[in-house]
């Protein structure tokens, strides 16, 4: 206990002084270094399951759905779009304020605790109006335990190397993203895709809830220390870049969800890969998002984080076209790979920015407006792009409105202010 007192002690003497918690003392920083160490470590998990796993996963299952109950790849979407348009709007908000006021780490585990149900729920579930209940379910898991508390934590736990910290955790997803069409395609083959998605929901929750448990929380930020154009959520949205900010994610979200939740519909139903191809294509996806994580947090460490930001959302842009309209494997791959780059940044940019011009002591209220503005994108778009698709028997308006989009959502970064971080 006293070790945790003289870490947390020093942790506010150094903010009040204008440094961060990584320029502490040296006689507590092993301990200080330590709790860091665990808070990364344990938003790299939480964030490979809960979006990863029980988000990035479910696409995978998609065309099984389709296939065996006869549903639309507009029905099958929409269960997304649905979870999302009630959920973000309602909750987005109200879990701002719950991390700003209470912490991250218990809205976590909540979270933690409804990604996983929702998985076994959606693997008993044979009727619309179940899948959609379920997938409610998955929305509130990703809301309570996804981005927006990983976000807060390691941006209250890190200053001078936050780009990096949120880069590794961010790993979690591009590798969860990576790995779950392969964990997938070998449990549905030895389980069926039921059983295959109910594994995978007992196995977010035993993976994850221990280190969620276990985490510390950072320390408080003084306010002398804050660099923040704001101290008020008010003040912030009487300001014109906090709205070139909201048009700018989601436009850039738009494109990204949009593409991602209709390419296994895609390559299986459409291009008729095989579901090991298809497999391979998401996996190379996700891969190349590492690789996007890596580069746009150790990018936004060391430049504008303005530019970082509008790098990322041209690689999202570049990388649509060849997706739908290439005609040989190799396009597809290249394209993918571009894409996967560009989606690995995407999401993870968006707290740095928000960071940098607004500060940290409303940062969970305003990520949690933007969380919200992020689920309405989230939700329309990959349901816009699956009825294109049925209504005109092709994707190829639907690229072209996803890359259109991604391009509007560099367009409005453009406007944003430029100001870096303190350090």
């Amino acid at each position: 206990m006293a070790v945790r007192a003289g870490s947390a002690s020093s942790a506010r003497i150094s903010s009040s002084s204008g440094s961060s918690p990584e320029a502490s003392p040296s006689g507590d920083q092993p301990s200080l270094n330590t709790r860091q160490y665990q808070a990364a470590a344990t938003a790299f998990v939480v964030l490979f399951c809960i979006v990863g796993i029980a988000l990035w996963g479910l696409p995978f299952y998609y065309d099984f759905m389709v296939q065996q109950f006869g549903w639309t790849r507009a029905q099958v979407t929409s269960g997304n779009a649905l979870s999302k348009l009630v959920v973000g709007p309602i909750f987005g908000f109200i879990a701002g304020w719950v991390v700003d006021r209470f912490g991250a780490r218990r809205l976590m585990m909540v979270g933690i605790v409804m990604a996983g149900g929702a998985l076994v729920g959606l693997g008993w579930t044979s009727s619309l109006g179940m899948f959609y209940f379920f997938y409610i379910f998955n929305a509130l898991g990703y809301v309570c335990g996804g981005p927006l508390p990983n976000q807060v934590l390691l941006t209250g736990w890190f200053d001078r190397s936050r780009g990096k910290a949120m880069g590794f955790a961010y790993l979690g997803i591009g590798i969860g993203g990576a790995t779950v069409p392969w964990i997938s395609h070998a449990l549905v083959q030895h389980f069926g895709w039921q059983a295959a998605l109910r594994l995978l929901g007992l196995s977010i929750v035993v993976v994850s809830f221990p280190l969620a448990f276990l985490v510390k929380e950072p320390p408080p930020v003084s306010k002398k220390c804050s660099s923040a154009i704001s101290v008020s959520p008010m003040s912030a949205f009487k300001q014109v870049s906090f709205y070139l900010l909201i048009l700018g994610s989601m436009c850039s979200i738009s494109a990204v969800s949009g593409t991602q939740q209709n390419l296994k519909l895609f390559l299986s139903l459409d291009r008729h890969f095989t579901q090991r191809d298809a497999a391979g294509v998401l996996s190379l996806v996700l891969t190349f998002s590492i690789v996007g994580r890596l580069l746009i947090g150790w990018l936004a460490d060391r430049f504008s984080k303005k530019y970082v930001m509008l790098l990322t959302y041209l690689l999202v842009a570049a990388g649509i076209p060849l997706l739908f309209v290439g005609t040989s494997r190799v396009a597809l791959y290249v394209s993918g790979a571009v894409f996967g780059i560009g989606l690995g940044g995407d999401y993870m940019i968006i707290p740095l920015v928000t960071a940098e011009i607004f500060g940290m002591q409303i940062l969970g209220r305003l990520l949690g407006v933007l969380l919200a503005a992020g689920a309405i994108a989230d939700a329309a778009a990959p349901w816009l792009i699956g009825r294109l698709r049925d209504t005109t028997g092709s994707y190829s308006v639907s690229c072209y409105v996803l890359m259109a989009l991604a391009l509007l959502g560099g367009l409005a970064v453009l406007g944003l202010p430029e100001r870096r971080s303190a350090g």
